[in-house]
């Protein structure tokens, strides 16, 4: 079983940054991924990066202004977000699964999400 925590969101003005952290408890090590899905929209595919490797994948939308990072020794991965729209305003999740995948449903474990806000 996988269970996945997400923290970091918050408030911030446009241009500013957060760093979103997605605490896992797991026996496995998993490639993980962030989704985010605003009001009214479909959830999104932000980025992902492999198990053991650590190679990341963004979606076209964000690259430059994101980085997904690990530290597997922790448990951890963060997502680092820069230079933000309010249109990145959404919930975040992260994700767990075998593969880098952009579809929601080809990802099995989810966490709850937090929710980042970006005032103009």
């Amino acid at each position: 079983q996988v269970q996945l925590v997400e923290s970091g969101g918050g408030l911030v003005q446009a241009g500013g940054s957060l760093r979103l952290t997605c605490a896992i408890v797991s026996r496995g090590i998993y490639t993980m991924a962030w989704f985010r899905q605003a009001p009214g929209k479909e959830r999104e595919f932000v980025g992902a990066i492999s198990a053991t490797t650590a190679s990341t994948y963004y979606a076209d939308s964000v690259k430059g202004r994101v980085t997904i990072s690990r530290d597997n020794a922790k448990n951890t991965v963060y997502l680092q977000l820069n230079s933000l729209k309010p249109e990145d305003t959404a919930v975040y999740y992260c994700a767990a699964g075998a593969n880098v995948r952009t579809m929601p449903s080809e990802w099995p474990y989810w966490g709850q999400g937090t929710q980042v806000t970006v005032s103009s």
